[in-house]
């Protein structure tokens, strides 16, 4: 039996989950505001916290953090938010979250989580509180598949090891990368990337450690390589499926001490960056056609990050065409192309899709995209596609829901939260508007029409 403190200003919410938390044999102790679960903090032995991100007194993150700096500090946290946003998954697990839930809550993989908290209390500390969010709104996605990764992002980026991200072409495994970078302590030094895959293998050993003058035909000067141009930032080596094998042994070297030197030099230069290596190939030992040094994998892969393809996370294509949209004059897609979207496997995952968008953007007669702006083989394989065959991974009620729901939420942020000129941004009138916020949950009290 463990005692948990639930946090949240929804009265239905908090008594819910609290003859939840009971039915499970704990105590449940209950809190409606920040200040509130601070006394309960104070006065009880709280074994496991269920803090709502959104409250009225406060931001439960800050709660989170004042947490891990105190006498709660060992206390494990589950974050609950109705939103689902990238940066604030990212910000509670690098402050040391021990779950990341959304509303509406799957209770018996919400009541797991809580049973995992209370056996880890004590066990140990979450990981460092280090700095604030940076944005990472080019990182769209908010399914299962994807919260796992922005919670792994969270804890990479609170740490200062080697990462290896690993997933299908146009899947964003670079965004990762910066998305860790930018979320981590490194921030403010310089983000270096190299595409592995786009050099010749004489050419990456200089691009990597740079080379001195007259070290071979062409080098008129000395040159810095990227690791010394990373300094104490990040390096970030796309492809390193592809790396040479003779050079695999010295990136190795300098993974263990940090060590190298110029091509044609003899000096030794030191490097302070951090490495994150990614590739769409298979790079794990023992599998067949695995390109990486047994030693080499394991030096980068202290954190795996598996980025799923997008026929894997299929809810996620409406917000991802939200966010194409938003940089296009189209302003929606019609329901049939959204059936189309939905329906097709997406082999060139994210980066297919945002292409798609673009060009339909630019094909569509009117502001709204309809099926006959996709390209062939979208419009082929939607009306090919036998009756009574599987169906998209999400209802196209939902989906359509979906989006709307995101472009009002982007609308309200371009607009300071102005809800008359979010309406203007949409095209539609403030009363219309004012329904769907409360639709969606996304109506504020507190906050004046």
């Amino acid at each position: 039996m463990g005692s948990v403190l639930v946090v949240d200003d929804e009265v239905a919410i908090r008594d819910g989950l609290a003859r939840a938390v009971q039915g499970k044999g704990h105590r449940a102790v209950v809190a409606g505001s920040i200040g509130e679960a601070r006394e309960a903090l104070h006065a009880n032995d709280i074994d496991c916290v269920l803090l709502d991100v959104r409250l009225e007194d406060g931001d439960g993150l800050d709660l989170l953090r004042e947490m891990r700096g105190g006498r709660d500090a060992e206390t494990p946290v589950i974050m609950a938010t109705a939103y689902g946003d990238s940066p604030r998954a990212i910000a509670a697990m690098k402050a040391g979250a021990f779950e990341y839930v959304t509303k509406p809550f799957d209770l018996p993989l919400l009541l797991d989580a809580v049973e995992r908290a209370i056996k880890a209390k004590g066990l140990a500390r979450g990981p460092d509180t280090r700095s604030l969010p940076r944005s990472t709104e080019t990182l769209v996605g908010s399914s299962v598949a994807m919260l796992d990764v922005w919670k792994v992002i969270g804890r990479a980026a609170a740490s200062d090891v080697p990462v290896l991200v690993v997933g299908e072409t146009g899947t964003g495994k670079d965004l990762v990368a910066r998305a860790i970078h930018e979320n981590s302590a490194r921030a403010p030094h310089p983000f270096v990337a190299v595409n592995l895959a786009s050099l010749s293998a004489n050419l990456i050993e200089s691009e990597l450690m740079g080379h001195e003058k007259g070290a071979f035909t062409g080098a008129v000067a000395l040159r810095r390589g990227r690791l010394e141009k990373a300094a104490s930032g990040t390096l970030f080596l796309d492809e390193i499926g592809d790396l040479d094998p003779s050079l695999q042994t010295k990136l190795l070297r300098v993974l263990q001490d940090g060590r190298f030197e110029r091509v044609g030099g003899s000096d030794t230069i030191t490097s302070d960056a951090r490495i994150i290596a990614a590739t769409h190939k298979v790079v794990r030992p023992g599998q067949p056609g695995s390109t990486l040094r047994e030693d080499l994998y394991y030096r980068l892969a202290v954190i795996e990050i598996a980025i799923p393809p997008l026929r894997a996370r299929k809810s996620d294509i409406p917000l991802l065409v939200g966010h194409a949209l938003a940089h296009t004059r189209a302003r929606a897609v019609s329901e049939d192309a959204m059936r189309a979207l939905l329906a097709y496997d997406w082999p060139g995952n994210v980066r297919e899709l945002i292409h798609v968008i673009e060009r339909a953007a630019v094909m569509c007669s009117m502001d709204v995209i309809d099926t006959a702006d996709l390209p062939p083989t979208l419009r082929e394989a939607h009306s090919s596609a036998p009756a009574g065959a599987a169906g998209p991974a999400m209802p196209l009620r939902e989906a359509l829901a979906a989006l709307e729901r995101q472009m009002i939420v982007r609308a309200l942020d371009q607009a300071g939260g102005n809800r008359a000129e979010a309406a203007r941004i949409l095209g539609i009138a403030r009363p219309q508007l004012y329904t769907k916020l409360d639709e969606y949950g996304l109506a504020d009290p507190k906050r004046p029409k």
